[in-house]
């Protein structure tokens, strides 16, 4: 049995709502026939439904920009997504689980050749807005022009329609379109390394304590590792666990 103040933090409404970005395939996939979700989250999601007792409700978004909305809304409890200093104001997270690469993709005969060439005057960069590289890109671009869309699938058709020179995003998501767009390229090396935790909204100390002593322990166990697995995601990285002695953050 948890205590109350726990199932309150959680589960306000009897249910632990968990929000789940299927936009991004390294956090999450929906069937696109039976809306069923699956991956490496909604494995963790019922393993934290299972430990508490509670049951689990997956809500789905398309971005992580709409899941940030959708906390206004009240439509989650908890949620996977990107820490980013942008949403700390709203969001109190864990420590990181998984770190994953940002990075861009070309067209075919683009000049582009490197992560460093992109931050140029006159070069439009595709984004699915108020995901964790919009809100990073916005800070570090100096002279490269944001262009989002309302989700990475939305970003991709503007560089299918030329309206921007580059695309940026996560890696394995643009690996997966740039078959979509013949003689299109992933640039090698990364802008960013995208930190994915769980959050919870800002003022629920009981469930943030929880979630972190969670986290940590699906990475020491080897949960984490087997839900990774059994996804069959590459190209992630599974973040170092926190020294005990050094307390929490």
């Amino acid at each position: 049995m948890i205590s109350s103040s726990l199932r309150s933090d959680l589960a306000p409404t009897g249910k632990l709502r968990v929000g789940t970005n299927y936009g991004n395939p390294v956090l999450a996939m929906r069937d696109s026939s039976s809306g069923e979700l699956n991956g490496v989250v909604v494995d963790l999601a019922r393993e934290l439904g299972r430990r508490t007792g509670l049951p689990v409700e997956l809500v789905g978004f398309e971005s992580a920009g709409k899941m940030v909305e959708g906390l206004q809304a009240g439509a989650w409890d908890v949620a996977f997504l990107a820490v980013d200093p942008g949403r700390e104001g709203e969001i109190s997270f864990t420590a990181p689980y998984i770190e994953i690469e940002g990075t861009y993709l070309v067209p075919a005969g683009s000049a582009l050749r490197s992560i460093a060439d992109v931050d140029r005057d006159g070069v439009r960069v595709g984004v699915s807005g108020k995901s964790a590289y919009d809100l990073f890109l916005s800070r570090s671009l100096k002279h490269a022009q944001l262009v989002r869309a309302s989700s990475p699938e939305a970003a991709f058709e503007l560089i299918v329609e030329g309206k921007v020179d580059v695309l940026g995003g996560v890696r394995q998501h643009l690996v997966a379109n740039a078959v979509k767009l013949p003689g299109s390229r992933v640039l090698d090396g990364r802008f960013m390394a995208i930190q994915q935790a769980l959050g919870i909204p800002k003022g629920r100390e009981t469930g943030v304590n929880y979630l972190r002593e969670f986290i940590e322990d699906v990475k020491a166990s080897g949960l984490l590792a087997q839900a990774i697995e059994k996804a069959g995601i590459r190209g992630v990285s599974i973040a170092p666990g926190i020294n005990k002695k050094q307390g929490k953050n």
